[in-house]
């Protein structure tokens, strides 16, 4: 199958919502499970023999012979604590333990399932994937080694992350993949309800989902107001809180919806969708069963083209802040590289201007606008070409200038090829098998607590 961005192909053409009516995954704000106590014939007075509390687990396993630490799990919940600049309380880090464990025995069953058809991760894939982390990192190898140290965590946890990402992909390449296939009159009724609904609004959500029962609608609605804010002051990613706490089954791609029509939608969350700016957080939001939490990433017409679509060159300034840095020290720093960035008259200054300011430069010649940060984009689409961005970030992940070498304005929308709309459809069934793939092995798994 061939490699394709799909996350950009589908750009304003609505591929997702068609595909929700072809079967392929599509908008969810029920709870991930159905009711199916009453098959169970369980009585109504029962009694509990035993104190057994099966959320109350020493963060130790055995899957299948193969040993799952104390120490794997503290390493693994600190690497995610640090990459998403965390600030959980004791209860939190609990809970992220308990998430952590799990993650990391379907990790587990992943890579001995892999190894069962002889997929085999080499040495040297490991180290180019962990080089690219460091890299998104800004750091270098041994760079990123120390400073996973100094987090609690080490390389071994993240190359350990790395063999099993790998080793699953390649085993859905050998095994599910050639079995996927979808037919010409499939793709040509994608095409069809796209060029049918050419215009229509789409809105690209993420949800939390928290089932509320009457009794419990006050500390539910609670909850989700200590969620937002956490959202809001930075501590944690929406992404994170939805796949902690989340019920609908979007919460295994952090809550994603991914491209969605309003008419597809409960209708009190279509009613806050509409209201709300590209960035924005809603909720709680009263939903069928329950609340929800909604943030729009993006919002777009099907088949018509956006100036965010546009593809830019950019290059990018950093400054970093060794450890010991004051404020004051790092606000003059900061002041002046500001100046220099906005004294800068076209790209071909950049590097110059580097230099006086001991700045990295990274090269970047295709990122589409509507990628980009909302409050980026705002200020991207009204530079001209040569003009550099006010600073950004912050002293711990380094301050950032982008300055615009050139603009690819978007085409008038038009329907995607046949084998673009196939390949997606294709991709989507793989997913979905390989999710029903990992569910089996939890079944069959032997996995013993301690």
């Amino acid at each position: 199958m061939s490699k394709f961005n799909w996350a950009r192909a589908g750009r304003a053409m609505g591929l997702a919502a068609a595909l929700g009516a072809t079967g392929a995954l599509c908008a969810q704000t029920v709870p991930d499970q159905p009711n199916t106590a009453s098959a169970l014939d369980i009585p109504e007075n029962l009694q509990i023999f035993g104190k057994v509390d099966p959320n109350v687990r020493k963060p130790t396993a055995i899957v299948n012979d193969t040993v799952i630490t104390g120490t794997d799990v503290d390493q693994r919940a600190a690497l995610l604590i640090a990459a998403n600049n965390l600030k959980l309380s004791a209860e939190d880090r609990d809970r992220l333990r308990l998430q952590v464990l799990r993650n990391l025995i379907d990790e587990t069953l992943q890579i001995q399932e892999a190894k069962t058809a002889q997929v085999t991760i080499t040495q040297s894939e490991i180290d180019q994937s962990y080089a690219r982390i460091a890299r998104g990192f800004g750091r270098t190898p041994a760079q990123m080694s120390t400073y996973l140290r100094e987090a609690g965590s080490s390389d071994r946890s993240l190359r350990r992350q790395i063999e099993g990402e790998l080793a699953w992909q390649r085993f859905l390449q050998r095994r599910v993949e050639p079995l996927v296939n979808v037919g010409e009159e499939e793709v040509k009724g994608i095409l069809d309800r796209l060029q049918a609904s050419k215009g229509t609004e789409e809105y690209h959500l993420k949800e939390i989902y928290l089932s509320a029962t009457p009794d419990r609608a006050e500390q539910v609605y609670a909850n989700a107001r200590r969620m937002i804010e956490q959202i809001q002051k930075g501590e944690a990613p929406f992404e994170y809180l939805a796949r902690q706490y989340s019920e609908s089954s979007t919460r295994a791609v952090g809550g994603d919806l991914d491209w969605v029509r309003l008419n597809t939608l409960p209708e009190s969350l279509s009613a806050a969708a509409q209201q709300m700016q590209v960035g924005q957080i809603a909720g709680p939001v009263e939903t069928p069963g329950g609340m929800s939490i909604l943030y729009l990433v993006d919002k777009r017409q099907v088949l018509t083209s956006d100036s965010r679509d546009a593809r830019l060159q950019l290059k990018q300034l950093t400054i970093r802040f060794p450890a010991g840095t004051t404020q004051a020290q790092a606000t003059t720093r900061a002041a002046a590289f500001a100046k220099a960035t906005q004294a800068i008259n076209g790209c071909g200054e950049v590097n110059r201007v580097a230099g006086t300011i001991d700045a990295e430069v990274v090269d970047s010649d295709a990122v589409v606008v509507r990628d980009l940060p909302p409050a980026l984009q705002e200020i991207l689409l009204k530079l001209q070409i040569g003009q550099a961005t006010p600073p950004f970030g912050s002293p711990e992940q380094g301050v950032r200038s982008l300055v615009l070498c050139g603009r690819e304005d978007p085409q008038n929308g038009g329907l995607p090829n046949p084998e673009q709309v196939q390949a997606q459809m294709e991709q989507a069934r793989v997913n979905l098998r390989a999710q029903q793939m990992l569910r089996d092995l939890r079944r069959d798994a032997i996995v013993e607590y301690r």
